[in-house]
């Protein structure tokens, strides 16, 4: 069974510094409720080809997993899969400017689990939706506490 979730969220931020923020996989951990921590596996900055392994809390278990990217158009999308971890999986990116000049980002984690994780996939698409709106969240927060500080 696949796991497809697609999350998304209305920053009221622009577009390139949202998309710049979000594609920095340095700043996974100030973000991402549930990794721990990023070592690149290739020189940065962000581009295709690049490898990134990031340590994450999911489900109660530590899992590491390398993802690679393999479509980035800066401001707009970043694509990257896993290269090795514990499944299959595709994260995409996409941002998008609004009329009133704030940032769509959609986030989106397709894959296809195996063993045991197939039998799980229901209650891991469940958990990943949960864990992507917090996440999402959580980048909106720093973003516009940011923005709101800059302009004092």
């Amino acid at each position: 069974m696949s796991v497809d979730v697609l999350t998304e969220i209305v920053i009221s931020v622009a577009r390139d510094e949202v998309a710049a923020y979000a594609a920095d996989p340095d700043r996974a951990p100030e973000w991402y409720v549930n990794i721990d921590s990023v070592r690149w596996q290739t020189p940065g900055p962000v581009r295709i080809g690049s490898r990134v392994t990031f340590v994450a809390r999911f489900l109660g278990r530590t899992l590491e997993y390398t993802y690679e990217l393999t479509e980035f158009d800066p401001g707009r999308k970043l694509v990257m899969r896993t290269a090795e971890g514990p499944f299959p999986m595709e994260t995409t990116y996409t941002w998008e400017s609004t009329p009133s000049g704030d940032t769509r980002m959609t986030l989106r984690n397709r894959g296809e689990p195996s063993g045991f994780s197939a039998v799980a996939a229901p209650f891991m698409a469940m958990a990943m939706r949960r864990a992507n709106r917090n996440d999402l969240a959580k980048l909106k927060s720093i973003l516009e506490s940011r923005s709101k500080d800059r302009q004092r």
